[in-house]
């Protein structure tokens, strides 16, 4: 007996032994490739970039993985239990490996063997951690026993903390959230300190299956699983029994945060920086890199942009007459589903879609777009209203030309026709609005520093995401002039300086050039300001040639308008192509008294740990951060831009330029209570209408047109179209600040002077106006007049510049050249 116990006892050895073996040769080779753990200390998962407004808001958030890193210290200890809770109730106990968990879940699933229930898991968080940072997903022995193994190095290696710091950044809720912070701003717009029970055990339910608990498209279950959480934090000892029952009678309560803009108006302002980040640093850094960037925007002032050049667009698009219907649906059955699937503008919330039920002499019965949930299943109200005959009454010109102009409503629009429509100040009124088909683009600009403040890059991003500001390369026309006027003033010529108006013509390679001014016509010898402030064509191309366009093609240059300009005649005419941004950048020089801008959207970028990359501001203060007053001399701010510009020539264009707002193009259209200079822009055949135009703090420029360029229409010019909206921007912007004067730079002259002469004016003389020089000049002595060379002047060209050139004529002091 003894000896058959002792065979058995020898066998039973044996087996053992041979487990035991076999087992240290299957961990040896399934440890053999086992991943190092101590990655983890260099854990930098992909962030969410977040785009700040100049005043700390919000603008945009761009990520592949919608995530915020956020240290154990500021998640809340709530947050905490309702994981626990839900996933791994003995966390702080176990050493990496629930042993109870794992028997409990054996047991479980031996139970249900051959239901085709899901076998249940016994995972702990620890587990998760090295199943999603250093493993595979992959459903196999080898990979389980991978996974305890390392879940107990990583519990030796790291502190409890750690590991469920590291799992609450790491994990994915749906919705292309990540982690614990991204979740709670996609699916409540909250931070994590302000989630309630309701909220954080809603959250701790979607990691085991974001799919299987949608807010939306499986509610019932996402209600049942929170539910269950929050009796699982109830019988933890995490939350009271009254709380948790409370929280179970909440609604899910879930409202999808979107991506991309949250700024209202801030679409292509939040897209140019988009670009520039990726041009800068590439995509990975912007989508994974957690940069903050603070930009210049002022959310003010850009929702004023907005808003005059929408209102700007679409008053000149209804002049032009009604586009037709936006598409047809049916509407003989629920005509909410339809009309519900289509696509509105995102931007324009002040616009919804309607389709018209009926219509006959006294308006259009309409039903408005039903609103969407979050899962974009169109809700089941339907609401409806009326577009009166008035407020369609612009509509009854077509612009198409398919059909004539109506007489009524009826012969506007039929039953089952898709329009846009907004609501009027009657209850259940609304008014008829088409998106416009001519665009343009808006800057508004920090003289001094380069800081863009407001952009508006057409009507609607959610129509075309194309930035007229920055992207569309368009003719500046007249409003280049002031920079040939400036290389000219900065070269020896005076504000006084006469040049003749009249016909001119150049031929090369046996073509003829004949430029002509806007309306025909001339006035004979004129001076610069007066060229100017009426824009005369012929005496600008005069001046060109007479300073040679290689002096003017470098000072096109060095404003940054161009960056290689062909230096040709036509060229002095704002020919050639260039951006709303360029221009207003070229104009903050003349405005800053002639410093160099780098126009800037960006005023700092901060990488994920908080060190800043990159900063627009390079003036220096030394000692503006001084703790204590003592008596120091005040602090300096040292600028060492480059002088571009004479400042006294800026201060003379300037002063010029505020001769086309009081006498010249611009004239009755801007009405400031402060100093303002500006020149309008007109091209040829009115293709496109610009202003640019500045206070001593602020620039702000746009043109009008169509995208494919074709004449606006007879009589729209930069004077008609774009001054306007510039005033209604700038009344805007300047609502509440102190008026403030242009700087005289010291040493210069101010000499009265007859604006149509340039000679020093007599006492009396009706055509009087202080006139800027610089030092060692001033106005002539003699009446001479520039660009007549080799051409004779009529007599009778030269009496229309006054009465003081026919004496001087007489005095034989004509100096004519």
């Amino acid at each position: 007996m003894i000896r058959l116990i002792g065979y058995f006892f020898g066998i039973g050895a044996f087996l053992v032994l041979g487990v035991a073996a076999a087992a240290a040769i299957y961990l040896g080779h399934v440890t053999k490739d086992l991943p190092d753990y101590e990655v983890l200390n260099s854990y930098a998962p992909p962030v969410t970039t977040r785009v700040h407004a100049g005043n700390g808001a919000l603008m945009a958030e761009y990520a592949r993985e919608r995530r915020l890193y956020l240290p154990i210290q500021a998640i809340p200890d709530r947050v905490k239990a309702a994981f626990i809770s839900a996933e791994d109730k003995n966390f702080y106990q176990h050493p990496g490996v629930d042993i109870t968990g794992l028997g409990r879940a054996i047991f479980v699933n031996l139970q249900n063997f051959g239901s085709g229930r899901r076998p249940v898991g016994a995972s702990t968080i620890t587990q998760q951690v090295a199943k999603n940072f250093l493993l595979s997903a992959d459903q196999t022995i080898d990979r389980k026993v991978k996974e305890a193994i390392l879940s107990f190095r990583i519990e030796q290696a790291y502190s409890k903390d750690r590991i469920l710091e590291l799992y609450l950044n790491e994990i994915f809720f749906g919705l292309n959230s990540y982690g614990i912070a991204g979740a709670a701003l996609t699916y409540f717009d909250k931070s994590v300190t302000e989630l309630t029970i309701a909220e954080t055990a809603y959250l701790a339910a979607l990691p085991k299956g974001p799919s299987n608990y949608h807010p939306f498209r499986r509610e019932k279950a996402a209600l049942e699983r929170r539910d269950w959480v929050i009796d699982r934090m109830v019988e933890n000892g995490y939350v009271t029994k009254s709380d948790g029952e409370d929280a179970k009678k909440q609604p899910l309560g879930v409202t999808v945060r979107r991506g991309g803009s949250h700024l209202f108006a801030s679409d292509y302002f939040a897209e140019e920086v988009r670009r520039q980040i990726i041009q800068r640093y590439g995509d990975n850094a912007l989508y994974e890199g957690g940069l903050s960037v603070r930009t210049s925007l002022d959310p003010q002032l850009q929702v004023e942009a907005r808003k005059v050049l929408q209102n700007a667009l679409v008053s000149y698009d209804e002049r032009r007459g009604f586009h037709g219907a936006l598409k047809t649906i049916e509407i003989g059955g629920d005509w909410g589903e339809p009309l519900g699937k289509l696509e509105a503008l995102s931007d324009v919330p002040e616009w919804k879609l309607a389709v018209v039920l009926s219509v006959d002499g006294n308006g259009a019965d309409i039903g408005i777009q039903p609103a969407k949930d979050g899962g974009g299943k169109v809700g089941a109200d339907r609401v409806t209203g009326h577009i009166t005959a008035k407020n369609m009454q612009w509509a009854y010109r077509s612009s198409t030309g398919d059909r004539k102009s109506a007489k009524s409503p009826e012969g506007v629009v039929g039953p089952g026709d898709v329009v846009y429509v907004e609501a009027t100040t009657e209850a259940g009124e609304f008014r008829l609005r088409q998106p416009p088909k001519v665009q343009g683009g808006l800057v508004a600009m920090d003289p001094h520093t380069g800081r863009v403040l407001a952009m508006a890059g057409g009507f609607s991003y959610g129509q075309s995401e194309f930035n007229r500001a920055t992207q569309a390369m368009r003719q500046p026309g007249s409003s280049f002039k002031p920079f040939v006027y400036a290389a000219a003033l900065d070269n020896g010529y005076t504000p006084a300086s006469v040049i003749l108006d009249a016909p001119f013509e150049l031929v090369t390679g046996g073509q003829v050039w004949r430029p002509e001014n806007y309306g025909g016509g001339s006035a004979g010898p004129s001076t610069l300001r007066l060229g100017i402030e009426k824009s005369r064509n012929l005496m600008t191309v005069r001046l060109a040639n007479d300073m040679g366009m290689n002096l003017v093609a470098e000072y096109a240059e060095r404003f940054g308008i161009y960056d290689k300009m062909l230096p040709v005649l036509a060229m002095s005419l704002g020919s050639g192509e260039t951006t709303v941004l360029r221009m207003v950048s070229a104009y903050a020089v003349l405005a800053n008294g002639g410093k160099q801008i780098k126009p800037s959207m960006i005023d700092r970028i901060q990488d994920r740990y908080g060190k800043t990359i990159f900063r627009h501001e390079e003036r220096t203060c030394d000692n503006c951060n001084a703790t204590d007053w003592e008596d120091q001399e005040e602090p300096v701010l040292t600028d060492n831009r480059e002088q571009v510009l004479d400042p006294m020539t800026a201060y003379q264009i300037t002063s010029m330029m505020e001769g086309v707002i009081s006498r010249g193009t611009a004239a009755g259209k801007i009405k400031l209570d402060r100093p303002v200079a500006g020149k309008t822009g007109t091209t040829n055949d009115e293709k496109d209408a610009w202003f640019v135009g500045y206070t001593p703090d602020l620039v702000a420029g746009l043109y009008l047109g169509f995208d494919s360029p074709a004449p606006l229409g007879r009589g729209a010019t930069g004077g008609g179209l774009a001054a306007p909206v510039f005033n209604d921007f700038m009344q805007a912007a300047m609502q509440g600040t102190r008026p403030s004067k242009f700087v005289v730079p010291e040493g210069m002259s101010l000499i009265p002077v007859n604006r149509k002469t340039g000679m020093a004016a007599a006492e009396g003389d009706p055509d009087t106006i202080i006139e800027a020089f610089k030092p060692g000049t001033g106005p002539a002595e003699t009446f001479s007049v520039i660009g007549g060379a080799d051409q004779y002047i009529p007599p009778e060209e030269i009496l229309k510049a006054s009465p003081q050139a026919n004496d001087a004529i007489n005095r034989g002091s004509s100096g004519l050249f």
